[in-house]
Order: structure tokens, then sequence, then C-alpha cells
């Protein structure tokens, strides 16, 4: 670090505050989840059957199309990202992170009607045994997280018209949008399809 005459020296930031703050968010999240699914498998792994006789089975297909809507949603930001990066310009992106937040909140009204549904059908919390608390927590959790991230794209969104955000808010948003459309995947695999 070179100094001038009376100034302090001048650190450079090797990462962004909102980077390094989403990216400890991210990994302890992985934990949380990594937590739940490994009680979910020890439980299942106990099981005589699963699911268990009289229990509703989960809408693979419907879960299937909602699964790829939310992976446009979660490429779309992926794109918006790289085409911030390349331009500089975040007020060119706005369309896209609408885009990706409709996508979302299309995954999330589409789990609405599926657990309505599944509820309709018996699946219930406490009745349906470990077979229907997993699968409520599990995907609840997700759509949880799906829910605060469509805020935060909504938020973004609305500071890019007002001027308000920064290039390294965008790159923590798209982390944490990118992290809940890819754990979707893993999470509908094993819950759905395993």
């Amino acid at each position: 670090m070179a100094t001038t005459a009376g100034r302090m020296p001048q650190r450079r930031m090797l990462l962004p505050n909102q980077i390094l703050g989403m990216g400890i968010f991210i990994v302890t999240e992985m934990m949380f989840f990594a937590g739940l699914i490994s009680a979910y498998s020890i439980s299942r792994a106990g099981a005589i059957s699963w699911p268990p006789p009289g229990q509703p089975r989960l809408p693979i297909e419907v879960t299937a199309i909602n699964t790829l809507i939310l992976a446009a949603s979660g490429f779309i930001m992926y794109r918006a990202d790289r085409a911030a990066k390349a331009s500089g310009r975040l007020d060119a992106i706005a369309v896209q992170v609408g885009h990706a937040a409709i996508l979302g909140a299309t995954f999330v009204l589409v789990q609405g009607i599926e657990w309505a549904r599944l509820l309709q059908y018996g699946l219930r919390l406490g009745a349906s045994g470990l077979y229907g608390s997993f699968f409520y927590l599990i995907v609840g959790a997700h759509t949880l997280h799906a829910l605060g991230g469509i805020t935060v794209l909504l938020w973004f969104r609305r500071g890019i018209r007002k001027g308000t955000v920064s290039i390294d808010t965008l790159h923590a948003v798209t982390m944490f949008w990118v992290f809940v459309a890819g754990l979707w995947p893993i999470l509908y695999t094993l819950v759905y399809l395993w």
C-alpha cells in the first residue's frame, strides 16, 4: 500500500460487502436445507414403505413444469446479471428482473394450488405423520425463501428505477435468486421423485 504525504493508505476491497454477506447467508441456508434433507432421508430410510399407505401421491408432472418455470426465472436473473456486468448499466435489465419476479410468483402460486389440493386429498401436517410433516416443512421452507426472493427482486427493480441500487447489489440479489432456483430441482428430486 502506497501512501502519499499525510494520507492514510487506501485499502482495496477484495469482495464487496453485499456479495460477502450474501455468500455467508447462502452457506448458512445450504446448511439449513442439508439438515432438513438429512432428517428426511434418515426418516424415509427407516420407514417400511414410503409414502405410507393411504397418503396421496404428489403431483409429479405439474411440479416438473413448475420446476422449469422457476429454473427459467433463475436463468433470466443470471443473464440479466451478466448483461449488466458487460454494459455497466442497470436500467437496461429492469424488464428482465420483473420477468424473473413474475415467473417466481407463478411458481409460488402453483405451489399454493398444489398444497390446497393435497390438503383436500388428506395430506396434513400432523395427521399424515412424517410424510406430511417433512413435505410441508421442506417445501414450505423453500417457498418462504422464494417469497423472500420475489420481494427482493421487486425491491431491486424499484431501486433500478430510482437509481438507488448498485451493480454489487445486483450480484448479491442474483446469487440469492439463483440459489433459490437451483435448490428446487434438488428438493423436487428428493421429495417428489425419490
